[in-house]
């Protein structure tokens, strides 16, 4: 069964239809999204994406939190994005807006490292990790498939971002928007400084090569608790792997997808969960 997917960020969706048989993504089609306008205009946004798909058999969606998965819920405040859904009921009105009864919500991090188990760089592993850094940190621990969220071998949520690391959020030493603020000089994105650092800046590959310290450091004893014998890296930054890998001490791989790796996660799941 080909299963529809929706990938929001906070400034895109992502259309697409997931065929399970070989896991091929079809039908892709990226708009923007007016992540901060009122909650009606957001939901006109999703369902006018939503509607370019297949929609009899429902509905995946990935997503970022902090969201209640289960409900449908929103409670985005001071995320920089979908303030205006706090406390709305996202999945009751899209259902309504789609006329459809079938809707599976997912975090995105989570998605995107089942999409990596189930067709990527971490196909099978018993028990890996996959991390997703861009405005946050996202993380996803995974024993044979499925995600684990509890337990004293994982963190609160199994979400890395609610710790704290040197006594501060950690986000505050591990994110895009740490990494831009440590760089003296005002850039874009990422992006940017992963480019001045291969054309020899040697401040951009410092900037680089430290916050990637930092998430060694922070990871390598939740690593260690939860048997993760390989770790895989998505999100804008994993596009500047080739020069923070010597900070990473543990087996580790950037996705070779970044455009896919959510909607299969999401397709799995949906699969899963009938």
């Amino acid at each position: 069964m080909d299963v529809a997917v929706l990938e929001i960020g906070g400034s895109h969706v992502t259309a697409a239809v997931v065929r399970p048989a070989t896991w091929d993504v079809t039908e892709v089609d990226r708009a923007k999204l007016e992540s901060q306008a009122a909650a009606e205009v957001v939901v006109g946004q999703l369902a006018e994406a939503a509607r370019k798909l297949p929609l009899a058999n429902g509905l995946a969606i990935a997503l970022p939190g902090p969201f209640d998965f289960g409900t449908g819920v929103a409670w985005y405040r001071g995320q920089g994005k979908f303030d205006q859904l706090y406390g709305f009921n996202l999945g009751a009105a899209l259902s309504a807006e789609l006329g459809i009864d079938r809707l599976l919500f997912m975090n995105d991090a989570e998605a995107f490292t089942v999409g990596e188990w189930t067709a990527g760089e971490v196909r099978g592993v018993e028990r890996c990790l996959g991390v997703t850094i861009g405005t946050g940190i996202g993380t996803a621990f995974l024993a044979d498939g499925r995600v684990v969220r509890e337990g004293d071998t994982v963190p609160p949520g199994g979400e890395l971002y609610k710790t704290t690391y040197a006594g501060k959020p950690l986000e505050d030493s591990i994110s895009a928007r740490a990494i831009l603020r440590a760089y003296p000089k005002q850039v874009p994105g990422v992006k940017e400084i992963a480019d001045l650092a291969r054309a020899g800046d040697t401040t951009a590959q410092e900037v680089l090569v430290t916050a990637f310290t930092h998430l060694s450091a922070a990871l390598t004893p939740w690593l260690e608790r939860f048997g993760v014998t390989h770790t895989v890296l998505g999100g804008s930054i994993s596009g500047a792997f080739d020069l923070v890998a010597p900070a990473l001490d543990f087996p580790v791989s950037a996705t070779a997808d970044t455009e896919h790796s959510a909607l299969i996660g999401a397709a799995a799941h949906y699969l899963r969960s009938e």
